[in-house]
């Protein structure tokens, strides 16, 4: 009889590192985050925030080291159907509109019961009047809405965030934080990259990045500003 290996880390890295040519963006890092955790990874632009999170999202494939996430290998389909990633820069289909990027992204991981939710987040994003729209043509703000629309209209298991904050008014900041509160409880787990350290708070742990290694790793209540130079 087999029997059925449990999983208990939603992210593992072993040795997990990236180099371009000569030059070290992410030193190798062991860092495990366990189901249903919120974390936050700081650093300022360059500390290899955006490295790790494309690793993990199976975008960069690593010099060094290996990943999972859900216990799957990181880029695998089963490590793709359990993480949600949202990027710094959006990127989007020319010829969709928001309404059929969202259809699209729903029933490509088996959402079929999506308009409820996709109209849900069309509203708290004040994008509703922009549905039929092409999102390619969009400010950079309102890309970025219709990005967190993407990121939260399919499911997920873990989800992976870089720099999300660039271009968001007060409301959909407060929003985008209420829906990262969201997921904390429902137990999903949480990983948001910024070097915007007043959004820190809610999370339980932070990890702090500099020149490619961690230099911090624990609990919000620190002065962050100290450990990561340039923030």
């Amino acid at each position: 009889m087999t029997t059925k290996r449990r999983v208990t880390a939603a992210i593992k890295s072993k040795g997990l590192g990236r180099d371009y040519g000569d030059v070290t963006a992410l030193h190798p890092i062991a860092l495990t985050v366990p189901i249903g955790q919120r974390l936050a990874l700081v650093g300022h632009n360059g500390s290899g925030k955006t490295t790790l999170i494309r690793m993990l999202a199976g975008l960069l494939d690593p010099s060094v080291g290996t990943a999972t996430i859900s216990g799957h290998a990181v880029g695998s389909v089963e490590a793709r159907s359990a993480l949600s990633y949202l990027a710094d820069q959006p990127i989007f289909y020319d010829d969709l509109s928001v309404q059929e990027h969202l259809e699209y992204v729903a029933r490509l991981h088996g959402r079929d019961e999506w308009t409820d939710a996709a109209a849900d987040l069309l509203e708290r994003f004040a994008l509703t009047d922009r549905a039929d729209h092409l999102p390619s043509t969009f400010s950079r703000g309102l890309k970025q809405k219709a990005a967190i629309c993407l990121a939260f209209v399919r499911p997920f298991d873990v989800l992976v965030v870089d720099e999300p904050f660039v271009g968001l008014d007060s409301n959909g900041r407060d929003e985008l934080l209420a829906l990262f509160d969201d997921a904390h409880h429902l137990g999903k787990t949480v990983l948001v990259a910024t070097h915007e350290l007043t959004t820190v708070a809610a999370s339980e742990r932070v990890v702090a990045l500099r020149d490619g290694q961690i230099v911090y790793d624990g609990p919000p209540d620190t002065d962050l500003s100290t450990l990561v130079d340039g923030t």
